[in-house]
């Protein structure tokens, strides 16, 4: 297949009016290379058709003589100009069309990322709100667990001390419950020094005096700490090997008790 040999002179004729070169090929092929205003009129019969900007292709090559000279009255310029700018017309038109098709995809996209967004807004919402839901339930459990340790401590402990069960009716007090879960969270090698120091802190609150060493339950809070006596109970000393920083901070935690729990000492009734 060939582009078809058409009359050149015509051709570009055609091309100084306007006429792209495949277009005014194509006239001037189909209209038989007869004359400048045959092709004019070929294109003004199918200026819709879809392929008329495209280059014709033949077979086989068509010699064709060049007819006689042909002159370009003003109507034939007249109605190659109003081709021209139909044709530009309908270009522009088409060009709008594409545009706002463009724009209905672009604003499409932004609702779809917009309605992505508050999809994804509200799982995280959901999701919060599950996990402080579960961990509400599992604080309040531990709470319940609390007061039931608390309870069944009191029981033990006044069955220990030969004392009648309590009033069903009484429920450990908030700060009960703070001392209780402070004891409960030391290490279970101190409970019994823990024990030992409790009891030592409430003689001392007992007493209300103003040195420790004074004071009935003192010293003996202070060996449990690690101090010992010196030769003639003069003074005491915690020597290097008996620090021991779990006692200590056992020690500490007790004391702090004592001294900020107006209710310290209570659980032991």
């Amino acid at each position: 297949m060939a582009v078809p040999q058409v009359n050149k002179k015509l051709l570009d004729e055609l091309e100084a009016m306007g006429f792209p070169r495949p277009r005014a090929t194509r006239a001037l092929h189909f209209s038989g290379n007869s004359s400048l205003e045959a092709a004019i009129e070929w294109v003004i019969d199918h200026e819709n058709d879809s392929d008329i900007d495209q280059m014709p292709l033949v077979a086989v090559d068509i010699d064709l003589d060049s007819p006689q000279p042909f002159d370009i009255t003003e109507q034939m310029k007249i109605k190659a100009q109003e081709l021209r700018n139909k044709s530009h017309k309908k270009k522009e038109e088409e060009e709008k069309k594409l545009e706002r098709q463009r724009e209905k995809e672009r604003i499409r996209a932004s609702k779809d990322l917009t309605e992505a967004k508050r999809i994804l807004e509200s799982n995280e919402k959901q999701r919060y709100l599950a996990l402080k839901k579960k961990e509400e339930k599992e604080e309040k459990r531990a709470r319940e667990k609390i007061l039931k340790k608390l309870e069944h401590d009191k029981v033990e402990r006044r069955s220990r001390l030969g004392l009648p069960p309590e009033s069903p009716s009484v429920k450990p007090s908030t700060h009960l419950l703070q001392e209780k879960t402070l004891q409960t969270s030391l290490p279970l090698k101190s409970v019994t020094n823990a024990e030992q120091m409790r009891e030592c802190l409430r003689s001392l609150k007992r007493n209300h005096q103003d040195r420790v060493g004074n004071l009935r339950g003192g010293m003996e809070f202070l060996e449990l700490c690690g101090f010992e006596r010196t030769e003639g109970d003069e003074f005491l000393y915690l020597p290097d090997d008996k620090v021991d920083m779990e006692i200590l901070n056992t020690a500490g935690s007790e004391l702090k008790s004592a001294m900020t729990n107006p209710f310290f000492g209570l659980l032991s009734v």
